[in-house]
């Protein structure tokens, strides 16, 4: 290491520069794959919609059981 020359040593800095900006610009379009929500989506539509299924028929109950609850209480006094 220590007995390359000044040249050597310049052309190592550009090579390494230009490996990293390849490796940005690599990074930047993994980067926009990962967070495009909306392709997920359209990629995951039957898992997406099974599970806004589930959630809706899950907070549906919970509704219809607090008013029920609430209206057995009313109901009682």
């Amino acid at each position: 290491m220590a007995d390359r020359s000044p040249e050597e040593i310049r052309q190592s800095l550009v090579t390494t520069r230009e490996e990293l900006s390849s490796s940005l610009g690599e990074l930047q379009v993994k980067v926009g794959e990962i967070t495009d929500w909306r392709r997920h989506l359209i990629e995951n539509r039957q898992a997406v919609l099974v599970g806004a299924a589930v959630a809706g028929f899950l907070v549906g109950g919970g509704v219809a059981a607090a008013v029920g609850l609430f209206g057995a209480r009313r109901r009682r006094r």
